[in-house]
Protein backbone atom coordinates (compact mmCIF):
# COMPACT_ATOMS: atom_id res chain seq x y z
CA UNK A 1 0.00 0.00 0.00
CA UNK A 2 1.31 3.32 -0.66
CA UNK A 3 1.08 5.74 2.02
CA UNK A 4 1.59 9.57 2.03
CA UNK A 5 2.29 11.86 4.67
CA UNK A 6 1.31 15.81 3.62
CA UNK A 7 2.43 18.89 5.86
CA UNK A 8 4.14 22.12 5.62
CA UNK A 9 7.87 21.20 5.30
CA UNK A 10 7.89 18.18 3.97
CA UNK A 11 5.83 15.47 2.10
CA UNK A 12 7.00 12.40 2.47
CA UNK A 13 5.67 8.84 1.10
CA UNK A 14 6.07 4.79 1.93
CA UNK A 15 5.42 1.32 0.55
CA UNK A 16 3.72 -0.39 3.93
CA UNK A 17 2.84 -3.77 3.70
CA UNK A 18 -0.07 -5.95 5.38
CA UNK A 19 2.15 -6.78 8.50
CA UNK A 20 3.17 -3.08 8.87
CA UNK A 21 6.36 -3.45 7.59
CA UNK A 22 6.98 0.40 6.26
CA UNK A 23 9.51 -1.60 2.86
CA UNK A 24 10.30 1.72 1.50
CA UNK A 25 10.28 5.57 1.99
CA UNK A 26 10.97 8.73 0.16
CA UNK A 27 10.66 12.36 0.77
CA UNK A 28 10.30 16.17 -0.57
CA UNK A 29 10.43 19.61 0.46
CA UNK A 30 6.70 21.00 0.28
CA UNK A 31 7.84 23.66 -1.69
CA UNK A 32 5.87 26.19 -4.23
CA UNK A 33 3.54 23.65 -5.78
CA UNK A 34 3.08 20.89 -3.10
CA UNK A 35 1.50 18.42 -5.65
CA UNK A 36 4.45 18.25 -7.52
CA UNK A 37 6.64 17.01 -4.58
CA UNK A 38 3.04 14.64 -4.18
CA UNK A 39 4.31 13.68 -8.01
CA UNK A 40 7.81 13.47 -7.35
CA UNK A 41 7.33 10.42 -4.65
CA UNK A 42 4.73 8.64 -6.06
CA UNK A 43 6.99 8.69 -8.93
CA UNK A 44 10.22 7.28 -7.00
CA UNK A 45 7.39 4.75 -4.89
CA UNK A 46 5.52 3.52 -6.93
CA UNK A 47 6.02 4.02 -10.53
CA UNK A 48 3.63 1.13 -11.63
CA UNK A 49 0.40 -0.02 -10.17
CA UNK A 50 -0.84 0.16 -6.87
CA UNK A 51 -3.78 -1.13 -4.44
CA UNK A 52 -4.42 1.81 -2.90
CA UNK A 53 -3.55 4.98 -1.22
CA UNK A 54 -3.70 6.42 1.98
CA UNK A 55 -3.15 9.94 2.97
CA UNK A 56 -2.81 11.55 6.03
CA UNK A 57 -2.42 15.59 5.65
CA UNK A 58 -2.37 18.52 7.91
CA UNK A 59 -5.62 19.94 8.08
CA UNK A 60 -8.28 21.08 8.12
CA UNK A 61 -9.66 18.14 5.74
CA UNK A 62 -13.28 17.62 4.15
CA UNK A 63 -13.27 13.70 3.82
CA UNK A 64 -16.58 13.92 2.43
CA UNK A 65 -15.46 16.08 -0.38
CA UNK A 66 -12.02 14.58 -0.60
CA UNK A 67 -10.43 17.95 0.09
CA UNK A 68 -7.81 19.71 2.11
CA UNK A 69 -7.38 23.18 3.48
CA UNK A 70 -4.17 23.01 5.59
CA UNK A 71 -3.47 26.16 7.67
CA UNK A 72 -0.13 25.45 6.83
CA UNK A 73 -0.19 25.28 3.33
CA UNK A 74 -1.42 28.20 2.06
CA UNK A 75 -1.38 27.87 -1.89
CA UNK A 76 -4.18 24.56 -0.86
CA UNK A 77 -7.49 26.03 0.08
CA UNK A 78 -10.80 23.56 -0.86
CA UNK A 79 -7.97 21.62 -3.07
CA UNK A 80 -9.43 18.83 -4.43
CA UNK A 81 -6.42 15.74 -2.79
CA UNK A 82 -8.19 13.04 -3.40
CA UNK A 83 -9.06 12.91 -7.19
CA UNK A 84 -5.58 14.49 -7.99
CA UNK A 85 -4.03 11.52 -6.58
CA UNK A 86 -6.53 8.98 -8.00
CA UNK A 87 -5.76 10.43 -11.31
CA UNK A 88 -2.17 10.25 -10.73
CA UNK A 89 -1.97 6.12 -9.34
CA UNK A 90 -5.28 5.04 -10.99
CA UNK A 91 -6.17 3.86 -7.32
CA UNK A 92 -8.35 3.88 -4.91
CA UNK A 93 -8.09 6.79 -2.30
CA UNK A 94 -8.47 6.83 1.56
CA UNK A 95 -8.57 10.74 3.38
CA UNK A 96 -7.62 11.67 7.19
CA UNK A 97 -6.29 14.55 8.87
CA UNK A 98 -2.50 14.15 10.05
CA UNK A 99 -3.71 13.76 13.58
CA UNK A 100 -5.88 10.78 13.01
CA UNK A 101 -3.17 8.97 11.07
CA UNK A 102 -0.67 9.84 13.80
CA UNK A 103 -3.15 7.74 16.28
CA UNK A 104 -4.03 4.97 13.72
CA UNK A 105 -0.65 4.08 13.22
CA UNK A 106 0.07 3.98 17.15
CA UNK A 107 -2.83 2.17 17.34
CA UNK A 108 -1.95 -0.34 14.75
CA UNK A 109 1.77 -0.75 14.89
CA UNK A 110 3.06 1.59 17.81
CA UNK A 111 2.23 1.73 21.40
CA UNK A 112 -1.40 2.11 20.77
CA UNK A 113 -1.83 -1.68 20.39
CA UNK A 114 -4.72 -3.24 22.32
CA UNK A 115 -6.25 -0.41 23.24
CA UNK A 116 -10.30 0.37 22.86
CA UNK A 117 -10.64 4.14 23.08
CA UNK A 118 -7.42 5.88 22.47
CA UNK A 119 -6.32 9.71 21.84
CA UNK A 120 -3.25 10.10 19.90
CA UNK A 121 -1.78 13.50 20.32
CA UNK A 122 1.18 15.27 18.65
CA UNK A 123 3.00 18.32 20.24
CA UNK A 124 5.44 19.54 18.12
CA UNK A 125 5.15 22.92 16.13
CA UNK A 126 1.45 22.89 16.52
CA UNK A 127 -0.64 20.65 18.72
CA UNK A 128 -2.62 17.76 17.01
CA UNK A 129 -4.49 14.67 17.59
CA UNK A 130 -6.98 11.64 16.71
CA UNK A 131 -9.04 9.46 18.01
CA UNK A 132 -9.49 5.93 17.73
CA UNK A 133 -12.76 4.36 18.89
CA UNK A 134 -13.43 0.30 19.00
CA UNK A 135 -10.39 0.11 16.80
CA UNK A 136 -11.60 2.21 14.18
CA UNK A 137 -10.71 5.87 13.20
CA UNK A 138 -13.03 8.26 14.23
CA UNK A 139 -13.01 11.36 12.24
CA UNK A 140 -16.51 12.60 13.41
CA UNK A 141 -18.72 14.43 10.47
CA UNK A 142 -15.69 16.19 8.50
CA UNK A 143 -12.86 14.32 9.32
CA UNK A 144 -11.81 16.83 11.47
CA UNK A 145 -12.62 14.93 15.35
CA UNK A 146 -10.18 15.13 17.49
CA UNK A 147 -8.40 17.89 17.44
CA UNK A 148 -7.76 18.64 20.81
CA UNK A 149 -5.26 21.51 19.66
CA UNK A 150 -8.17 23.61 19.86
CA UNK A 151 -9.52 22.63 23.12
CA UNK A 152 -9.70 25.98 25.26
CA UNK A 153 -7.80 25.79 28.15
CA UNK A 154 -6.99 29.82 29.03
CA UNK A 155 -10.02 31.74 28.32
CA UNK A 156 -8.42 34.82 28.53
CA UNK A 157 -5.42 33.56 26.80
CA UNK A 158 -3.56 34.34 23.84
CA UNK A 159 -4.82 34.17 20.34
CA UNK A 160 -4.60 31.33 17.92
CA UNK A 161 -3.72 30.35 14.36
CA UNK A 162 -7.63 29.10 14.21
CA UNK A 163 -9.11 32.44 15.27
CA UNK A 164 -9.78 31.68 18.62
CA UNK A 165 -7.42 32.36 21.96
CA UNK A 166 -6.37 30.27 24.40
CA UNK A 167 -6.32 26.95 23.13
CA UNK A 168 -4.41 24.55 24.27
CA UNK A 169 -1.96 24.88 21.39
CA UNK A 170 -0.69 28.56 22.42
CA UNK A 171 0.51 27.34 25.78
CA UNK A 172 2.39 23.84 24.63
CA UNK A 173 3.45 23.84 21.38
CA UNK A 174 7.44 24.40 20.35
CA UNK A 175 7.02 27.95 19.12
CA UNK A 176 5.08 29.06 21.93
CA UNK A 177 6.87 27.52 24.90
CA UNK A 178 9.83 29.19 23.66
CA UNK A 179 8.14 32.43 23.04
CA UNK A 180 6.28 32.66 26.57
CA UNK A 181 10.03 32.15 28.07
CA UNK A 182 11.53 34.33 26.07
CA UNK A 183 9.00 37.04 27.34
CA UNK A 184 9.83 35.76 30.98
CA UNK A 185 13.86 36.72 30.74
CA UNK A 186 14.79 33.38 29.25
CA UNK A 187 17.94 34.40 26.53
CA UNK A 188 18.07 30.99 24.19
CA UNK A 189 16.05 30.92 21.07
CA UNK A 190 14.91 27.70 20.35
CA UNK A 191 13.22 24.58 21.78
CA UNK A 192 16.13 22.51 22.42
CA UNK A 193 17.60 25.00 24.06
CA UNK A 194 14.41 25.35 26.30
CA UNK A 195 15.04 21.34 27.63
CA UNK A 196 18.45 21.92 27.94
CA UNK A 197 18.18 25.00 30.33
CA UNK A 198 15.14 22.99 32.08
CA UNK A 199 17.39 20.17 32.67
CA UNK A 200 19.93 22.35 34.30
CA UNK A 201 17.09 23.13 36.72
CA UNK A 202 16.22 27.30 35.09
CA UNK A 203 13.37 28.06 36.79
CA UNK A 204 11.47 29.56 33.87
CA UNK A 205 12.46 27.10 31.24
CA UNK A 206 10.98 24.35 33.67
CA UNK A 207 7.61 26.85 33.95
CA UNK A 208 7.67 26.75 30.46
CA UNK A 209 7.38 22.92 30.62
CA UNK A 210 5.18 22.51 33.40
CA UNK A 211 2.64 24.61 31.81
CA UNK A 212 2.31 23.33 28.54
CA UNK A 213 1.92 19.73 29.81
CA UNK A 214 -0.61 21.25 32.63
CA UNK A 215 -2.25 22.74 29.01
CA UNK A 216 -1.95 19.10 27.28
CA UNK A 217 -3.31 17.12 30.28
CA UNK A 218 -6.64 19.57 30.71
CA UNK A 219 -7.09 18.81 27.12
CA UNK A 220 -6.67 15.01 27.87
CA UNK A 221 -9.40 15.20 30.82
CA UNK A 222 -11.63 16.93 28.77
CA UNK A 223 -11.60 14.77 25.74
CA UNK A 224 -11.55 11.40 28.22
CA UNK A 225 -14.30 12.55 29.79
CA UNK A 226 -16.27 12.92 26.52
CA UNK A 227 -14.85 9.84 25.15
CA UNK A 228 -14.41 7.53 27.01
CA UNK A 229 -10.60 6.61 26.83
CA UNK A 230 -8.47 4.33 28.10
CA UNK A 231 -4.95 5.75 26.39
CA UNK A 232 -3.73 8.75 24.84
CA UNK A 233 -0.01 8.21 23.48
CA UNK A 234 1.66 11.31 22.90
CA UNK A 235 4.02 12.30 20.24
CA UNK A 236 5.89 14.90 18.13
CA UNK A 237 9.03 17.11 18.73
CA UNK A 238 7.99 18.40 22.28
CA UNK A 239 7.04 15.24 23.70
CA UNK A 240 11.06 14.20 23.06
CA UNK A 241 11.32 16.34 26.32
CA UNK A 242 10.10 13.23 27.90
CA UNK A 243 9.65 13.82 31.93
CA UNK A 244 9.46 17.60 31.57
CA UNK A 245 6.08 16.96 29.71
CA UNK A 246 4.93 14.01 31.02
CA UNK A 247 5.33 14.52 34.90
CA UNK A 248 3.07 17.57 34.49
CA UNK A 249 0.49 15.58 32.38
CA UNK A 250 0.07 12.99 34.76
CA UNK A 251 -0.18 15.19 37.66
CA UNK A 252 -2.78 17.19 35.86
CA UNK A 253 -4.62 14.09 35.48
CA UNK A 254 -4.41 12.89 39.12
CA UNK A 255 -6.04 16.37 40.03
CA UNK A 256 -8.75 16.88 37.27
CA UNK A 257 -9.50 13.25 35.85
CA UNK A 258 -11.41 11.98 38.96
CA UNK A 259 -14.59 10.49 37.60
CA UNK A 260 -14.10 6.98 37.88
CA UNK A 261 -14.24 5.41 34.73
CA UNK A 262 -10.82 7.74 33.91
CA UNK A 263 -9.03 6.57 37.16
CA UNK A 264 -7.26 3.50 34.36
CA UNK A 265 -6.43 6.66 31.73
CA UNK A 266 -2.53 5.49 30.94
CA UNK A 267 -0.76 8.90 29.04
CA UNK A 268 2.09 6.91 27.02
CA UNK A 269 5.07 8.18 24.88
CA UNK A 270 4.60 7.44 21.09
CA UNK A 271 6.87 4.69 19.70
CA UNK A 272 6.90 5.61 16.34
CA UNK A 273 8.04 8.47 15.28
CA UNK A 274 7.37 10.94 12.80
CA UNK A 275 6.82 7.29 10.26
CA UNK A 276 3.30 7.50 12.63
CA UNK A 277 1.38 9.56 9.74
CA UNK A 278 2.33 7.24 7.17
CA UNK A 279 1.56 3.53 8.60
CA UNK A 280 -1.58 5.41 9.98
CA UNK A 281 -2.17 6.30 6.34
CA UNK A 282 -1.39 2.62 5.41
CA UNK A 283 -4.00 1.16 8.01
CA UNK A 284 -6.61 3.51 6.81
CA UNK A 285 -6.10 2.61 2.77
CA UNK A 286 -5.98 -1.22 4.16
CA UNK A 287 -9.07 -1.61 5.87
CA UNK A 288 -11.09 1.34 3.33
CA UNK A 289 -9.93 -0.72 0.18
Amino acid sequence: MLALDIGGTKIAGGLVDPGGKLLRHATRPTGADPFASVEAVVAELAPGRVDGVGIACAGPVDTVAGTVAPINIPSWRDFPLVARVRALTGAPVSLAGDGLCMALGEHWAGAGQGSSAMLGMVVSTGVGGGLVLNGRPFGGRSGNAGHVGHVVVEPDGVPCTCGGRGCVETVASGTHLVRWARAQGWAGTDGMALAASAHAGDPVAAEAFRRGGQAVGMAITATAAVCDLDLVVIGGGVAQVGDLLFEPVRATLATYARLSYLRGLRVEPAKLGPSAGLYGAAALAYSLT
